[in-house]
C-alpha cells in the first residue's frame, strides 16, 4: 500500500502508461522494402471489398478477410481482423501503411504510442497512430477544413499475436469546421488501389 501511495503522490508512471512507439532500424528497413515491393497490394483491395461486403450484410468475400463496422459516440470506423494467411509482420506493416496513406490526405501525425497491459490471463498491446487534419481553410466557407476529423489507427495484439487493426474517424463537432467527409471516402482513399 505504501508503494502505491508513493507512486500516486510522486506521479511515477504506472505499467499501463502510453510510451512512444519506436521501430528499430531493421524494422524500418523491412517496412521500406515491403512498401517498395508493393506487397501491400495483396491486402488493401481485399480489405476494401470486405468492408463493403460487411456494409451490405454479406458474408466475407472470396479471400475470407473479416471486417466489422464501428459506429457510436460520434465515431465511424472499421475493425480489420487479422488472418493467419497475412502473417504478423505483414499485418504490422499494413498498420503503418494505413498511417502513411492517410498523411497525404491532409493530415499530420500527432503521435504514435504503445501501451502494454497485463491481465490475469493475457497481455494486451495497443499500438496507436493518431492523426490530425492540417490547419487549412475551406475555400468556399473560410472555416477550417477537417477532412474526416481526427483519425486513429490502432493495432491490438494479445499475447504478442495480432488481433485486429481499428481505423476510426472522430469528426470535429464545432461551427468553425467544415462538415467532415464520410468514412466510406477515407476507406476508398486509403484502401482502394486502382488496378493497372
Amino acid at each position: 500500500m505504501f508503494r502505491f501511495l508513493q507512486q500516486l503522490l510522486h506521479g511515477q508512471p504506472s505499467p499501463t502508461d502510453w510510451h512512444p512507439l519506436q521501430r528499430s532500424a531493421a524494422e524500418l528497413k523491412a517496412y521500406a522494402q515491403w512498401v517498395q515491393q508493393q506487397v501491400y497490394l495483396n491486402w488493401l483491395n481485399p480489405y476494401f471489398k470486405a468492408y463493403h461486403y460487411t456494409k451490405a450484410g454479406l458474408p466475407p468475400g472470396p479471400q475470407g478477410l473479416r471486417v466489422q463496422l464501428v459506429e457510436g459516440c460520434g465515431q465511424h470506423g472499421a475493425l480489420l481482423f487479422y488472418d493467419p494467411s497475412i502473417g504478423p509482420h505483414n499485418f504490422r506493416h499494413l498498420f503503418d501503411l494505413i498511417r502513411d496513406r492517410t498523411l497525404p490526405l491532409g493530415y499530420h501525425l500527432a503521435t504514435s504510442d504503445e501501451r502494454v497491459r497485463k491481465h490475469p490471463r493475457y497481455t494486451e498491446t495497443i499500438a496507436k497512430h493518431f492523426l490530425k487534419p492540417n490547419p487549412t481553410s475551406c475555400p468556399a466557407t473560410g472555416r477550417c477544413e477537417q477532412r474526416f476529423g481526427t483519425v486513429a489507427v490502432d493495432l491490438i495484439s494479445l499475447n504478442g499475436h495480432p488481433g485486429f487493426i481499428r481505423v476510426v474517424c472522430n469528426p470535429i463537432q464545432d461551427a468553425m469546421f467544415c462538415p467532415a467527409e464520410s468514412f466510406d471516402k477515407l476507406m476508398e482513399d486509403v484502401f482502394h488501389v486502382p488496378l493497372a
